[in-house]
């Protein structure tokens, strides 16, 4: 049993894996300002809330966008489980080719994203992390990591249009839009936030397929996955623990 820790720059994702099934997830907000002793309580009431053994745990590991975190985050999990997480960077064993410009400047949550999807499915691959960011990974046929496409996410858009505009309100992406053509202005926006990155999805597959010569599978992940895949026009498969199980094969790899 390992306890696998994906952190995001809005949320943190930890969750308990065994025999590759997940067995529980939950999210917490990413703060920095937290020390390894404050995550560890945390950590530890997680665990026994759902009936873990923290003795059980026989590894962890953990894949950062933000770098501050890890240091709290390994004392944490060294606290409260014993273990020395393994930390996805630079020396880790994945398996996967990556041919960008400059491999150390690749997230590693990217790295885990495309470890995941290749286990699962054919390439090639179009996959998308809809987060804080939007990110877009491409894989070719042969399994090489190619490179891909950063946009502002989804929420970002939606507060910065909010608070840049005088008379357009905070809205929930919760709900789902009405129809493309909104009557109101909350409609709108959420016609505008939903259809418009379905849409905006749609054609960056198209435009990948183009340079690719191929045609891709396409996966979707992250938190707001399952409110914006159900609009896409093109074939789209929703992994939402898709980060978490690209974290326990490389916690395999790696041993």
């Amino acid at each position: 049993m390992i306890l696998a820790v994906d952190v995001g720059n809005t949320n943190i994702v930890l969750g308990c894996l065994e025999d590759k099934k997940v067995l529980f997830t939950i999210r917490l907000q990413s703060d920095r300002n937290k020390t390894g002793d404050e995550y560890a309580v945390q950590l530890y009431s997680i665990l026994r809330v759902h009936d873990i053994d923290p003795k059980k745990i026989d590894g962890s590991i953990i894949s950062s966008v933000m770098p501050r975190l890890i240091a709290p985050l390994k004392m944490a999990l060294k606290k409260v489980t014993n273990t020395d997480a393994l930390v996805v960077g630079p020396g880790i064993k994945t398996g996967i080719p990556i041919i960008i410009d400059n491999p150390a400047q690749l997230g590693s949550d990217l790295v885990v994203g495309a470890v995941a999807a290749m286990s699962r499915y054919q390439p090639p691959l179009v996959l998308f992390d809809l987060g804080t960011a939007t990110t877009m990974s491409v894989i070719d046929r042969s399994g090489r990591f190619l490179g891909g496409a950063i946009f502002p996410g989804v929420r970002i858009s939606q507060d910065a249009l909010s608070s840049r505009t005088s008379q357009l309100p905070y809205i929930s992406l919760d709900e789902s839009p009405k129809a493309v053509i909104g009557t109101n202005t909350v409609d709108s926006m959420q016609s505008g936030a939903i259809f418009g990155t379905a849409a905006m999805l749609d054609g960056m597959i198209t435009r990948a397929e183009e340079e690719l010569g191929d045609t891709a599978t396409v996966v979707v992940t992250g938190g707001l996955a399952k409110s914006i895949a159900p609009y896409c026009k093109r074939e789209v498969i929703v992994e939402e623990d898709l980060l978490l199980l690209g974290l326990a094969l490389i916690y395999e790899k790696n041993q």
